[in-house]
């Protein structure tokens, strides 16, 4: 009787132990994205989330098709990943993102409804602070990055894209 106490006791923090990717699941998907951007980009491609690394990240891979059109300032081949992670069990979720324009982007995470996420970059950081929102309606996923430059208060929509999963 006294083993059974005993294993029970050790294994509790196991069984309170919560899933800290949870309420992004509706995410772990493969997507398509059809895009629409800032200076009349339009583009086609298709991204996915899914666990890796045992579990302890989520991570979002994304590539673009061929079929991209945009000013010549536009990078239609572009690619970039996206680390969801915690730093330790009780913190907040956290990403990183990197892309092959040699961009990095540190963010907080939040999600204000069971079937949406809001990736907001750490204000601390120089420069203009970004915002990447993620809302599910019926089947399909919907995408918005944002910037906002410093001393004002108006985002400004870069992309915008939706696309069902694939």
């Amino acid at each position: 009787m006294k083993r059974i106490l005993i294993s029970l006791f050790l294994a509790l923090p196991l069984l309170a132990a919560e899933d800290p990717f949870k309420a992004l699941t509706f995410l772990e998907q493969n997507w398509e994205a059809n895009t629409n951007g800032y200076g009349g980009v339009k583009s086609t491609g298709t991204y996915t989330f899914r666990r890796e690394l045992g579990g302890h990240i989520l991570a979002r891979r994304s590539t673009s098709d061929v079929a991209c059109k945009g000013p010549a300032t536009f990078d239609c081949e572009h690619g970039d990943i996206l680390y969801v992670y915690v730093e330790g069990p009780g913190q907040p979720l956290k990403a990183i993102y990197f892309d092959n324009e040699g961009h990095v982007i540190h963010y907080d995470v939040s999600t204000p409804t069971p079937a949406s996420v809001v990736f907001l970059s750490e204000p601390s950081r120089p420069g203009p602070q970004f915002r990447l929102t993620y809302q599910l309606k019926d089947s399909m996923l919907y995408g918005k990055f944002e910037s906002q430059m410093p001393g004002q208060t108006e985002w400004k929509e870069y992309l915008e894209w939706s696309g069902s999963k694939k």
